[in-house]
């Protein structure tokens, strides 16, 4: 009878293994002692003859070593190398602790935990052994060991990263759920939603209108670029031309003694920043052929300038080499949405944008705070705005997580959706361009849709950055890209009165129809500008427009559109803030009135 076959065990560790493995990258022993000292390191540290070379000869490498080793240089090995992996990596009890676990799975294992206590009751301790802390009337369980057996707490985020302690300034701030910018009025003496029960929420527009799916990007020729902004040149001067009632456009290269207007995009004659002095006009395809020319800005005395911006002209161009302007001509923005059935039940909304950590730790304690505030508040929608696992933190820069960046971002994901499962409230998930493990384009694909619960699969949306969303009628557009701080840099004024460089740039938003109307773009942002079309632009103008910046936040309605800045979560190492909204249609017909009733900024 043929005896089954056996499964191929581990090679032993050996000196003649180990030296056989340093042969194949050309180390050896200087020392008699040395192959025992190599034997050593593999059991007091549980690494097998090829994992002991490798690290080896990464140290060796590294550290521009002799290929001879000796017992100097294995000792400088062990402690920059092993020692300190070894507290990196802690020691495996069981399989069962390995790999990702969900809240099921952590709660069995705390049960185990408390078996294992309640079989130390019963035992006598050895001399050398440490005791588990008990728990009495007199000496009660730290409050720190009582937060640290929740599954929250105990697999939340912060377990990737070697420092988990949490951030003091954060812990230490004062003022948290003051209100520092409001709007409207409030009925009623607090703020309370429906936990989302009869909310509709869906996407603005036909499908193919909306990104749903990842797509290919890094690939694009300047002459699709210069299709798409000559798309854009045509289309607003069209609007242009019917509102302000203008003729026909004439070329900027033609010298006329008469004021003429022209139609075509701001742009800058160096690659410095924009100034009065540095301005240009570069002309439509269908009467400049795309040609430029300088513009004076002196007979001018109230304009908003930025790279980009679709204007039409009035000026005379004597010589056809610099245009005097006389009259800048506004841009128009786009109706408004009016619902065929509004609702007319209120509201409520909460915005929040990350990062949700500290600067100076990796702890999401930021976030588990705001999971208590919509359990409490039970807001019918919540728009949560990336980044999620910010690309510009420290330790995820230095790369200092002990799991992936998915898998941490994951959990993140599995703890603001079950904690708060019992609020119901809508989630709403928008990514950011320093999501570091999403794709880094705009416009923004949505996060890939996890495995999700059943009774959390209606109540959980992944939404495109940009992207327009329908709330019982109510229209906002959504926008995670820090385009407040992107425009405010290029962007020119001159004004005869009070001026507000805020309304000045989102009235430019939304006379411009797009979300992002800056063109060349920001360094830190990559467009895909065949996308840019179908993607970014404004549908219609949304009621709400919520625009998160790292710039000061506020609440601002701007041409009939109530405009938010609810700011970060977090700002360094200290708490940040966060949005709220009452949303409600009037059905009384008439001349129309802003659907948003009330809003507020609020400190976490």
């Amino acid at each position: 009878m043929a005896e089954p076959e056996r499964a191929e065990e581990p090679e032993p560790v050996s000196a003649e293994a180990v030296l056989r493995e340093l042969r194949l990258f050309e180390l050896c022993c200087r020392d008699e002692d040395v192959p025992t000292r190599l034997v050593e390191l593999c059991l007091s540290h549980g690494l097998g003859p090829v994992a002991l070379a490798n690290e080896l000869l990464a140290f060796v490498t590294s550290k521009d070593f002799s290929t001879e080793l000796s017992s100097h240089s294995l000792d400088a090995f062990e402690h920059e190398v092993l020692i300190k992996r070894s507290s990196r990596v802690p020691q495996k009890r069981d399989n069962r602790y390995s790999g990702l676990h969900d809240i099921r799975s952590l709660q069995e294992l705390l049960d185990e935990e408390e078996e294992d206590e309640l079989l130390d009751a019963y035992t006598t301790p050895s001399k050398n052994s440490q005791k588990r802390p008990n728990s009495t009337p007199e000496t009660p369980r730290p409050k720190r060991n009582l937060s640290s057996r929740s599954p929250y707490a105990l697999f939340s985020p912060s377990s990737f990263s070697p420092s988990v302690t949490p951030s003091q300034k954060y812990s230490a701030r004062s003022s948290r759920g003051e209100v520092v910018a409001s709007f409207g009025s409030i009925q009623g003496p607090s703020w309370s939603g429906h936990g989302g029960c009869g909310c509709t929420l869906r996407l603005f527009g036909p499908p193919e209108e909306n990104l749903t799916k990842a797509y290919k990007f890094m690939f694009q020729n300047a002459l699709d670029v210069r299709e798409v902004l000559s798309w854009r040149i045509e289309e607003l001067g069209e609007a242009l031309r019917n509102h302000h009632h203008l003729e026909d456009f004439t070329s900027v290269s033609l010298p006329a003694q008469e004021p003429v207007t022209v139609l075509g995009q701001i742009g800058c004659d160096a690659n410095g920043k924009l100034n009065a002095k540095s301005v240009v006009l570069e002309g439509d395809r269908e009467h400049s052929s795309g040609g430029q020319i300088p513009l004076d800005l002196s007979e001018l005395r109230d304009y908003s300038l930025f790279p980009g911006q679709v204007v039409a002209l009035e000026g005379t161009n004597s010589t056809g080499r610099r245009m005097v302007v006389s009259r800048l001509y506004e841009g128009v923005p786009l109706p408004f949405h009016t619902p065929p059935e509004p609702a007319s039940e209120q509201r409520m909304l909460l915005v929040a944008c990350g990062p949700y950590t500290p600067s100076d730790s990796i702890g999401y304690d930021p976030l588990s705070d705001l999971v208590t505030v919509i359990t409490r508040d039970r807001p019918d929608a919540c728009i949560l705005f990336g980044p999620f696992l910010d690309a510009k933190h420290e330790q995820v820069e230095n790369c200092q997580l002990l799991g992936s960046f998915s898998d941490v971002f994951k959990l993140c994901l599995k703890m603001i959706i079950e904690g708060t499962r019992s609020a119901g409230s809508q989630l709403v998930f928008v990514p950011s361009a320093r999501d570091v493990h999403h794709d880094c384009v705009y416009p923004q694909p949505p996060f890939c849709s996890p495995e999700l619960p059943k009774e959390d699969k209606q109540r959980v949306h992944f939404v495109s950055d940009p992207c327009t969303l329908e709330v019982d009628g109510v229209v906002l557009g959504l926008t995670s890209t820090d385009l407040l701080f992107h425009m405010g840099a290029e962007e020119i004024s001159s004004s005869s009165g009070i001026s507000d460089r805020f309304t000045r740039i989102l009235k430019h938003i939304l006379t411009q129809r797009s979300y992002y109307p800056l063109y060349p773009p920001s360094e830190e942002l990559n467009i895909d500008y065949e996308s840019f079309y179908s993607y970014a632009s404004l549908p219609v103008t949304p009621d709400v427009l919520v625009t998160p910046s790292e710039l000061r936040y506020f609440i601002k309605e701007v041409l009939g559109c109530v405009c938010i800045n609810p700011g970060r979560l977090t700002k360094g190492t200290v708490g940040g803030t966060y949005g709220r909204l009452y949303l409600q249609r009037d059905n009384t017909g008439g001349e129309r009135k802003s659907p948003c009733v009330a809003a507020q900024v609020v400190k976490i």
